[in-house]
């Protein structure tokens, strides 16, 4: 009954009767009359309609384009090197390999599930009491929780301590996962072990994870840990009666804090992925046994339907690596915690940071992750307050119980779209991960720092773009609220995956926030002794003035000036007058670029150096107002950290 779903306004109480007849029809055994008759339904709703062709969609969009450029206007180009179209049909999805695979099949294009796609809202608490940690366990255990991540110090590491900490914990009931040195985490394993056997628990039903990952320290600190990669062995054997317990973790969520691409994110978590597997593998462990030990923790940024993709095609590829390895298809399920990013979270504005962290958890809930970890909206600035960590641990919550997103497996299968950018990303990834593997793969590249520095090159071309505004956040290089403080908030210390900030002797990553900069630079505007003031000039052409005057407020908030709009002046000297009565350290005029050849020098010589002097646009008449002495301008092809730093610094800031 392929024909429900295209039919329309097809009311639920329709649907309802619909049933009843069909229901009715089987009892009286009039199998053939309804074959017929959903085929002649079928045939009548469809024979009126004919497809529009791939020309005839193109050609209505350049109708609606009005002379626009279609490349311009409506491909996608992303940073993963690919472009998509605005429309694809189902010719395009049906040439896809895997494009007829099924949610729990081999290569788990579309999950590792088959009956919902239910996944474990998951918390991280760091433990320096084992007591206050355990309470705040078991307090957010009975809030929605059902996911615990414990980061222990490696000098408390002691059979006290861990039974202090999950006193009162049912270990059946929640996944249980622990971090701490990785020098120690074969302690912690076998702790955990005689904590387990000691309250009886049943083995195939512990689930959790030991987050044992040397590569971190190497890429995050440029420490060379590559000695302990031979401990995964153990890790596993310890850990070997504990199906659902792995010991082995790929942390790349440290690489999409640090400002990957998502395609590099994708490509080096498989190389990192499969240089365990090859660990383990010629250690003498079980190829099947190394590979369902291994938990990808994966970091999800705001580009959308790009992270959803992402997970998708992880899966596939994984599946396909371990393949080479082991003929057990259960094996190459990829087990996936998704950890929202830091990456893109801002101080100023910080509860816009509640809708990025959302759309990326709704990434990874679609994309069918087992786990998601939503990162608290205050993290940039302070530890993260009880109200922030409430709101993450509901926005989890809202997508499970009032969205349905856990009910549906892979509810992105099928979408021509998805479908294509799942594969598009799936080979830009896959190169990446030859690549690093004709080179002697990931842990010789990480010694090397060869991984560290592509990293370190995309975060400083990511924070150039967003200078320029390439790259927009909202709140801060892009509609920034005008009136709002830090009130003390302060950018707290960059930290990777170790917490440690000793450096190393290789290249480590240099994590630092996209809006870091921005954020620099307003709260040095916001301590000067005097907040500049900037006005607008508005003046002629109304459209004109009023879109100027509102670029050219977001363009100079950003920076935390004082805006002042106007509604508009008669002349530019009643303008001019009007600014220096609101004490205004920059003059901006706003007009159409027709105007500015009338207006802009009379209102530059009137102002005659009392106030900085800026046009906002790029007019035909530039070079004439130039020479007339005219040196700011403003519109959307220049540097805007640049250009506000410079002004800064005209102004003494």
């Amino acid at each position: 009954m392929y024909f429900f779903p295209k039919m329309g306004n097809f009311s639920r109480s329709c649907l309802r009767q619909f049933t009843f007849i069909l229901y009715f029809c089987v009892l009286f055994d009039k199998h053939n009359y309804l074959i017929k008759t959903m085929a002649d339904c079928k045939e009548k709703l469809f024979s009126d309609f004919t497809a529009p062709s791939r020309q005839e969609w193109r050609d209505k969009i350049e109708v609606d384009l009005k002379g626009a450029d279609y490349q311009k206007k409506m491909v996608w180009r992303t940073n993963e090197g690919f472009s998509m179209e605005p429309f694809y049909r189902k010719e395009d999805v049906d040439k896809l390999p895997n494009v007829n695979a099924l949610p729990g099949e081999f290569p788990y294009l579309r999950g590792n599930k088959t009956a919902d796609n239910e996944w474990y809202v998951r918390q991280d608490i760091k433990c320096e009491c084992p007591h206050e940690a355990n309470a705040k366990a078991l307090d957010i255990l009975n809030k929605g929780v059902d996911s615990l991540g414990f980061v222990i110090p490696a000098d408390k590491l002691s059979a006290a301590y861990i039974a202090a900490l999950l006193e009162g914990i049912h270990a059946e009931c929640v996944e249980l996962n622990f971090k701490t040195c990785q020098r120690h985490s074969v302690e912690l394993a076998q702790l955990l072990v005689a904590y387990f056997e000691e309250k009886g628990y049943n083995k195939e039903a512990l689930a959790g994870s030991i987050a044992f990952d040397p590569i971190a320290k190497i890429i995050c600190s440029g420490k060379d840990r590559s000695g302990l990669v031979a401990s995964a062995k153990e890790m596993v054997e310890v850990l070997a009666e504990y199906p659902r317990f792995r010991a082995v973790a790929v942390d790349a969520y440290t690489l999409t804090n640090a400002g990957a691409y998502s395609y590099q994110d994708l490509g080096y978590a498989l190389a990192w992925g499969n240089e365990y597997l090859a660990a383990m593998t010629e250690a003498g462990v079980a190829p099947e046994l190394a590979a369902s030990n291994i938990k990808f923790n994966l970091g999800i940024n705001g580009v959308y339907f790009m992270e959803i993709a992402k997970v998708r095609a992880a899966r596939m590829l994984w599946a396909q690596i371990v393949n080479q390895y082991t003929d057990c298809k259960e094996s190459a399920k990829m087990h996936v915690c998704a950890i929202t990013t830091t990456y893109n979270q801002t101080i100023f504005d910080s509860y816009v940071n509640m809708l990025r962290s959302q759309t990326e958890a709704m990434s990874a809930a679609l994309g069918g992750v087992e786990s998601i970890v939503v990162t608290p909206f205050d993290d940039p600035y302070e530890v993260p307050t009880e109200f922030a960590e409430r709101i993450a641990r509901n926005q989890q919550l809202l997508l499970k119980e009032e969205c349905h997103f856990g009910r549906i497996v892979d509810v992105a299968g099928g979408s021509y779209f998805v479908e294509t950018l799942t594969n598009a990303l799936a080979e830009q990834a896959w190169k990446l991960f030859l690549d690093v593997e004709e080179k002697g793969g990931f842990l010789q590249e990480a010694l090397a720092g060869h991984i560290q520095q592509t990293i370190n090159e995309t975060n400083a071309t990511r924070h150039a773009n967003a200078g320029k505004r390439k790259e927009f956040l909202l709140g801060t290089n892009q509609f920034p609220n005008f009136t709002e403080k830090s009130e003390g908030k302060a950018p707290k210390g960059a930290c990777c995956c170790c917490g440690s900030a000793e450096a190393g002797e290789i290249v480590g990553l240099k994590p630092s926030r996209l809006a870091s900069d921005f954020e620099s630079l307003r709260l040095t505007t916001e301590q000067a002794a005097k907040v500049p003031v900037a006005f607008m000039l508005t003046i002629g052409n109304l459209a004109m003035r009023q879109a100027r005057a509102q670029f050219s407020c977001n363009f100079l908030a950003a920076a935390g000036y004082k805006v002042i709009d106007n509604l508009g002046f008669p002349t530019v000297e009643e303008g001019i007058d009007k600014a220096l009565e609101a004490g205004a350290d920059i003059v901006v005029i706003c007009s159409s670029d027709d105007e500015y050849a009338e207006y802009a020098i009379p209102a530059f010589k009137y102002l005659d150096g009392r106030a900085m002097f800026v046009v906002a646009g790029a007019p035909a008449c530039t070079e004439d107002l130039k020479a007339a002495g005219i040196e700011n301008f403003i519109h959307v092809k220049v540097d805007q950290l640049k250009t506000l730093k410079e002004y800064n610094a005209k102004l003494g800031i």
